[in-house]
C-alpha cells in the first residue's frame, strides 16, 4: 500500500509518501511546504492544496492519512489549523482518495510506543524504522509517523491497537 500522510498547518505542512504494510514500510518521498507569513492566508491555503495535489500526481498514494484534530488554547490557532487541514482534505478528496485520521496519542504510541513523546523522539524512531540518512524536520517526521501508524492500522495483526476514523 502507498500512503500520503499529512501534518497540516498553515505555514508548515509536513507531508510524506510511505509504501508497504505493517511490517515494513520504506518513505519514497518527505518534505515541508513552508509557506511565507507575508502570504494572505488564503493564498497559503490554495498553496498547501496546490502542492499535495502535485504530490497525489506523482505518487498516485491509495489513501491518505492525516493528524486527527487537537486541541489548543487559541481559537486563532484552532481556526488557522482546521483551514489547513480542509485545504488538505480537499486535495485528497478531488483526487477520490479516501482518508483516514489518526489521534495524535496514537500515532506516537505506534511509532515510539509512548502517547506522550516529544517531537525529538518521533524524529530518531522514524529515523531509525525507516532507515534515513538524516532525520527529518519536526513537522515532516510528524507525517512519517502518520505513515506508519497508518500503515500498522492496516495490518490486521496490529489494528486493534489504532484507532483510525474515516473522514
Amino acid at each position: 500500500m502507498r500512503v500520503l500522510a499529512i501534518d497540516p498547518a498553515i505555514r508548515n505542512t509536513g507531508y510524506a509518501v510511505v509504501e508497504g504494510d505493517g511490517r515494513h514500510a520504506r518513505a519514497l518521498v518527505f518534505d515541508v511546504i513552508n509557506i511565507p507569513a507575508k502570504l494572505p492566508q488564503s493564498a497559503a491555503l490554495a498553496a498547501v492544496r496546490t502542492h499535495l495535489k502535485n504530490v497525489i500526481d506523482k505518487f498516485q498514494p491509495d489513501e491518505v492519512a492525516v493528524e486527527g484534530i487537537i486541541f489548543v488554547q487559541s481559537h486563532k490557532t484552532a481556526i488557522s489549523m482546521g483551514a489547513a487541514r480542509a485545504a488538505a482534505l480537499i486535495a485528497a478528496a478531488d483526487a477520490g482518495l479516501t482518508v483516514y485520521e489518526y489521534a495524535p496519542r496514537k500515532i506516537k504510541m505506534a511509532v515510539v510506543g509512548k502517547g506522550t513523546a516529544d517531537k525529538q523522539q518521533v524524529a530518531f524512531m522514524v529515523r531509525a524504522l525507516l532507515g534515513l540518512a538524516e532525520t527529518p524536520p519536526h513537522d515532516a517526521a510528524d507525517a512519517l509517523a502518520i505513515g506508519l501508524a497508518h500503515l500498522q492500522a492496516s495490518d490486521p495483526l496490529k489494528a486493534k491497537m489504532l484507532e483510525r476514523r474515516q473522514v
